[in-house]
C-alpha cells in the first residue's frame, strides 16, 4: 500500500463562539408542575373532580410524603389516643419496663406449671351450645356443669419446662382466655385468671420470679380489660336509646359488676382474691360515686395485702396495687402507705439474706436483693412523681433505715436529676455510711454518677462532691467495680470541669489499670470511658495534647483494640475539630494515631477497612496547615510519606496537597518561590511510583505534568509526561469496580489521552528530543498495545491525535500556557516542520484506513460508517482538498458510509451534508480557491 501524502490547509476562517443568553424565571425549570384540568362541573366522572384537579401520580407522592412527614405522624398519633385513662407521663407506663425486666432475669433452671386449661378441646366447654340457651334456668346449670368440669381434680402438672417453653405455655394460656370469653364461658376465663394468680406464690426459681410477674400480670390485665370493656359496652347503651332505657342499662351494668366483685371476694385463697380484685379495679369506676371512694378502696387493699407472708411476694403484689392505681387517681396516700409497710417487713428481706449468704449455691445475696428492684423502682417513681416532698420523705426514712441500700438504690434510679443533684452531697454521705449485705458501694456510685452527669450539683458545689466522690471510688479495691464506676462518672467529669480534672482521671486510670495488668481484662470500659469523654468534652485538639492521653492508649495492648480506638479517636476529631490547626503537639498526636491505623494493615485487610482508615487519615492530613510556612507544610508532607506507606488513598491526598502548595507558592515572587515549586514537583514525582494502582498513578503524572507546566518547570513537565506515557503499557485491559463486576479501561483509556493530547499542544518540543517527541511516542505505545477485537478505542484516538496535529500546523494555537513558548513560537511556522506534521498526519489517516477494513472484514457495517464519516468530515475541514489523492479518498469515505445508511440514523448523512455548506459558507470569502473544491465535493457527495 503506498504511503498517503497529507497536507494540512490552513485555517483561513475565524471561530465565533455562540453564547446562549440567560432569561430571568420565577421558579426553577427542575420544580414539580402540578397539572389542573378544568372541565364541566356537571361532569360526574371528572377525573379532576375525583382527585381535587391533581394527576393520581402525583396525589400519591403528596400522600407519601405526608406519611413520611414526622409532624404529621405525631399529630395523627396525638389524635388517636382519645381520652385514655392512662397516665400521660411516660415514665410511669409499665409497659416500658416489661421488655427490660424479661431480659434481665432470665434462667437455665427447669420450670413447672399446673394448670387444667392446656389442651383441652374446645367441645368440652360445650360454648357452642351455650350461645343458643336462652332460658336463665339453662344458663345457670351449664355454669354448675363448668364448674365442675374445672376442678381441681383435673390439673396437668408440666413439669421440666425450659424458659421458652413456660413463656410459650403462658401465652397459649392468655388466647386460652380471650378464647373463652368470646365464647362466653366467663367461668372458664375466671378459673384461667385464678389459676394464673395462684402461681405467683410459686418461688422455687427466684431468680425467674420477676419475669414471672410479668407474664402472669399480662395475663390479669387481659382478664381485667376485658370484663371492663364488657361492662363499659354495657352501661353506655344501645345508640339512640332513650333515657329511660340507658338508666336500666346502667343499672344492669352496675348489678353485673357488683356480682364480679362478688363471684371474686369468694375465692378462697388470699393471694389470687386480692390480684383478681386488683386486675378489675377499673370496674370501681362503674360503682364508686366519688374518687374519695376509689381511694378508700386502694387503701382497703394496702392493708390486705399486710396477710402474704413472702416479702417477695408482697413486694411485687403492692406494685400491681400500684399499677392499678395510678392511672385511676392521682391520690399518692395509699402508695405512702405501701411503703410503711414494706419498711416494717424490710428486715426480714436480710434474714433472708443472712440465710442465702450460708447457701450461695442457692443464690447470692446481690442477685436476691436484685429480685426487688423493679418493684421498688415502680413504686417509688410513682410516689416521688412531681412530688418532691415525698422524695425528701423517701430520703429521710432511708437515711434511718438499717441495711438501706436496696431503698437507697431504687431512690437514685427512681428519682428525676434535678433533685438527685439537690441533694448530691446527702446522698454521697449515705453511700459512705451504707453497709448493705449485697449491694456494694459501686452499685450505689453508679446511678448517682449518672445522675449527676444528666443534671450537676450548683457550680461553687462541682468540684468538692467531685473530690469527695472519687475518694470513695478509689477505695474501690476491685478493678471491675472501679473500672465500672468511673465509666459512669466520665461524663460528669468530661462535661463540667476542664481539662486538668480530665486529663488527672486519664492519669488516675492509668495507675490503678496497670496494676496487674487489669487492663486485659476491661478493654470494652475503657473505650467507652474515653467515647464518654470525647463525646462531652467538644475540644478534642486540647485532649489531645494532654500528657496522660497517649499513655492512656497504651494501655490497649490488643490490637484489634487499639485500631478500633484510634479510629474512633480520629473520627471525633474530622467531626469535631477546627478546620485548621498547626500545633506541632496535636499534629504529633495526631501521626501516632495514624501511624498505628496504618501498621494495621496488611495483605489480609479488605478493601473497605482501607478506604474508613485512608479517609480518617486523610482528614486531619488536610486540616494540617501552617500558613505561609510552606516549607514546614512540605515537611510535614515528607513525613506523612515515610508514616503512611500501607495507604494508596493516602498517598494520593499527599500527592494533591503537595500541588496546591505548588499554586501557594507561585504567589510569591523570587528564586527562592520558584526553588519550592521545584521540591514540590519533585516530591510528587518520587511519591507517586510507590501507589499501586496504575490508572491513579496516569493521572497524578498528567497532572503534576500540567502544573510543572504552568510553573515553567520544562523538564520536570517533561519528565511526568513521559513517565504517564510509558504507564499505558501497564495498564490493564479491565479491571474491578466496587461492586465486583469487570469495568473495560478502554473509555478511561481514551478520555485520558484526549486529556494528554489537549495538554501536548501547548509542550514545547524538547531539542534532545527531536520533533513532537511525545506525540511519536504515543502514537507507538498506542500501536503496540493490545484493543479488543473490533473495538473502534484506537480509531478514536487516532483521530484526536489528527485534530492535535492540524493545531500544531497552525501559525498560532487557540490557547496557550504564560511563559511557555509553544511550537508555533519555537518553529515559527517551519516549512520543515509542516512537513514532519503532514507526514505524521499520513501515517495516523494510513491506520485509521487500516482500522476501516478491518471492521469491514469483521461486518462491523455500523462502526466502519460512523468512522468514515468522523474522518471525511476532518479531510474536508484540515486537508487541502486541490490535492486529489485526499479529494478522492475523500469521496470513497462517503461513499462507503452512505452504503451503511440503514445502520446509521436517519439524521446523519443530511447532518453531515449541510455541516459541508456550513463549511463552504465559511471559506468562501477568504478563500474562493478552496470554496470551489469544496462545491465540486458537494457536488459529487449529491450525485453519490
Amino acid at each position: 500500500m503506498a504511503s498517503l501524502e497529507w497536507f494540512c490547509a490552513p485555517r483561513c476562517y475565524h471561530v465565533v463562539k455562540n453564547y446562549l443568553h440567560g432569561q430571568a424565571t420565577q421558579e426553577h425549570p427542575l420544580k414539580q408542575q402540578t397539572v389542573n384540568v378544568t372541565v364541566a362541573e356537571n361532569n360526574p366522572l371528572s377525573l379532576a373532580l375525583a382527585l381535587e384537579g391533581t394527576d393520581p401520580l402525583s396525589k400519591f407522592a403528596r400522600q407519601d410524603q405526608e406519611l413520611n412527614d414526622p409532624l404529621t405522624q405525631m399529630s395523627t398519633q396525638f389524635s388517636k389516643r382519645g381520652n385514655i385513662n392512662e397516665p400521660e407521663d411516660n415514665t410511669l407506663n409499665w409497659s416500658t419496663r416489661r421488655l427490660g425486666i424479661l431480659n434481665r432475669f432470665t434462667t437455665n433452671e427447669k420450670l413447672s406449671l399446673s394448670t387444667s386449661f392446656l389442651c383441652t378441646s374446645s367441645a368440652e366447654g360445650g360454648g357452642d351450645n351455650f350461645k343458643a340457651q336462652t332460658v336463665v334456668a339453662d344458663k345457670v346449670k351449664y355454669r354448675l356443669e363448668q364448674l365442675d368440669n374445672f376442678d381441681d381434680g383435673s390439673m396437668r402438672h408440666m413439669m421440666d419446662l425450659t424458659q421458652q417453653e413456660y413463656i410459650q405455655r403462658f401465652d397459649q394460656l392468655k388466647q386460652e382466655l380471650i378464647q373463652s370469653w368470646h365464647n362466653d364461658q366467663r367461668v372458664k376465663a375466671l378459673k384461667i385468671a385464678i389459676q394464673c394468680a395462684k402461681m405467683l406464690s410459686d418461688t422455687s426459681v427466684l431468680q425467674f420470679y420477676p419475669s414471672q410477674y410479668i407474664l402472669i400480670t399480662d395475663i390479669l390485665d387481659v382478664f381485667g380489660k376485658l370484663v371492663y370493656e364488657r361492662l363499659r359496652i354495657k352501661a353506655e347503651g344501645a345508640p339512640g336509646a332513650s333515657a329511660a332505657v340507658l338508666q336500666r342499662e346502667r343499672e344492669a351494668a352496675r348489678d353485673t359488676c357488683q356480682n364480679w366483685f362478688y363471684k371474686i371476694a369468694s375465692i378462697r385463697e388470699l393471694l389470687p382474691r386480692l390480684y383478681l380484685e386488683m386486675a378489675i379495679f377499673k370496674c370501681y369506676g362503674l360503682l364508686a360515686a366519688t374518687q374519695k371512694e376509689v381511694e378508700q378502696v386502694l387503701l382497703r387493699l394496702t392493708s390486705q395485702l399486710r396477710g402474704i407472708a413472702d416479702p417477695l411476694v408482697s413486694s411485687y403484689a403492692r406494685c400491681y396495687l400500684v399499677r392499678v392505681g395510678v392511672p385511676v387517681t392521682s391520690s399518692k396516700v395509699y402508695i405512702r402507705d405501701n411503703f410503711t409497710d414494706l419498711f416494717i417487713i424490710y428486715p426480714q428481706i436480710f434474714r433472708i439474706v443472712a440465710r442465702y449468704n450460708l447457701h450461695p449455691e442457692i443464690i447470692s445475696a446481690g442477685a436476691y436483693l436484685q429480685l426487688y428492684s423493679p418493684a421498688f423502682d415502680y413504686m417509688l417513681q410513682c410516689l416521688v412523681h412531681e412530688s418532691e416532698l415525698n422524695a425528701q420523705e423517701m430520703l429521710k426514712e432511708c437515711r434511718h433505715l438499717k441495711n438501706n441500700g436496696a431503698i437507697l438504690l431504687s431512690i437514685l434510679n427512681s428519682s428525676k436529676g434535678e433533685f438527685v443533684a439537690a441533694h448530691a452531697h446527702e446522698f454521697l454521705e449515705l453511700i459512705n455510711n451504707c453497709d448493705t449485705p449485697g449491694i456494694s458501694k459501686s452499685q450505689l456510685l453508679r446511678p448517682l454518677g449518672s445522675c449527676v452527669s444528666n443534671c450537676a450539683p450548683l457550680q461553687e458545689q462541682r468540684l468538692a462532691f467531685l473530690n469527695a466522690a472519687f475518694q470513695t471510688i478509689n477505695t474501690l479495691t476491685d478493678p471491675n467495680e472501679y473500672i465500672n464506676c468511673v465509666e459512669t462518672w466520665t461524663p460528669f467529669v468530661a462535661q463540667y470541669f476542664t481539662i486538668h480534672e480530665v486529663n488527672r482521671l486519664l492519669g488516675e486510670l492509668n495507675s490503678r489499670m496497670c496494676l496487674g495488668k487489669a487492663y486485659e481484662k476491661h478493654y470494652g470500659q475503657l473505650q467507652s470511658i474515653l467515647t464518654r469523654i470525647m463525646q462531652n468534652y467538644r475540644n478534642i485538639e486540647l485532649l489531645l495534647i494532654q500528657p496522660h492521653f497517649l499513655p492512656y492508649l497504651d494501655l490497649f495492648h490488643k490490637e484489634s483494640v487499639r485500631v478500633e480506638m484510634c479510629k474512633s479517636i480520629l473520627s471525633y476529631y474530622r467531626q469535631n475539630s477546627e478546620d485548621r490547626t498547626s500545633d506541632a503537639v496535636v499534629t504529633n498526636a495526631l501521626m501516632y494515631l495514624g501511624k498505628i491505623l496504618n501498621d494495621s494493615v496488611n495483605a489480609l485487610t479488605v478493601e473497605d477497612e482501607r478506604r474508613q482508615i485512608s479517609q480518617l487519615i486523610n482528614s486531619f492530613i488536610n486540616k494540617v496547615h501552617f500558613g505561609k510556612d510552606l516549607e514546614q507544610q512540605l515537611s510535614f508532607y515528607v513525613e506523612g510519606r515515610g508514616t503512611f506507606s500501607n495507604l494508596d488513598a493516602v498517598y494520593v491526598t499527599l500527592v494533591h496537597a503537595a500541588l496546591k502548595l505548588t499554586m501557594y507558592a507561585s504567589n510569591r515572587q523570587g528564586v527562592k518561590s520558584l526553588g519550592f515549586v521545584k521540591a514540590c514537583i519533585a516530591y510528587c514525582f518520587i511519591t507517586i511510583p510507590s501507589i499501586t494502582s496504575v490508572q491513579q498513578k496516569m493521572d497524578l503524572y498528567l497532572l503534576c505534568g500540567q502544573l510543572a507546566l504552568r510553573h515553567l518547570c520544562l523538564g520536570q513537565a517533561d519528565a511526568c509526561f513521559e513517565a504517564a506515557l510509558q504507564l499505558i503499557d501497564e495498564l490493564p485491559a479491565s479491571t474491578v469496580d466496587f461492586e465486583g463486576k469487570p469495568r473495560c479501561m478502554e473509555r478511561y483509556l481514551v478520555a485520558y489521552i484526549c486529556n494528554m493530547l489537549a495538554t501536548l499542544i501547548v509542550v514545547p518540543d524538547s531539542p534532545e528530543q527531536g520533533v513532537l517527541y511525545f506525540l511519536r511516542l504515543l502514537l507507538d505505545i498506542v500501536g503496540r498495545r493490545n484493543f479488543k477485537a473490533n473495538s473502534s478505542a484506537p480509531s478514536i484516538i487516532y483521530l484526536h491525535v489528527l485534530d492535535m496535529l492540524y493545531v500544531q500546523s497552525m501559525e498560532r494555537f487557540p490557547y496557550h500556557i504564560d511563559g511557555v513558548v509553544s511550537n508555533d513560537a519555537l518553529y515559527g511556522h517551519d516549512p520543515k516542520f509542516l512537513v514532519e506534521v503532514n507526514n505524521l498526519c499520513g501515517q495516523v489517516v494510513e491506520s485509521i484506513l487500516l482500522q476501516l477494513k478491518t471492521l469491514g472484514a469483521a461486518q462491523q457495517q455500523r462502526t466502519q460508517a460512523q468512522l468514515s464519516m468522523e474522518l471525511f468530515m476532518r479531510i474536508v475541514r484540515y486537508a487541502d482538498l486541490e490535492r486529489e489523492p485526499l479529494c478522492q479518498l475523500a469521496v470513497k469515505l462517503w461513499i462507503l458510509a452512505n452504503k451503511a445508511q440503514a445502520q446509521l440514523d436517519t439524521e446523519t448523512i443530511p447532518q453531515t451534508l449541510c455541516s459541508v455548506e456550513h463549511f463552504y459558507k465559511l471559506v468562501k470569502d477568504s478563500s474562493p480557491v478552496r470554496a470551489q473544491t469544496i462545491a465540486k465535493l458537494l457536488l459529487r457527495m449529491r450525485d453519490s
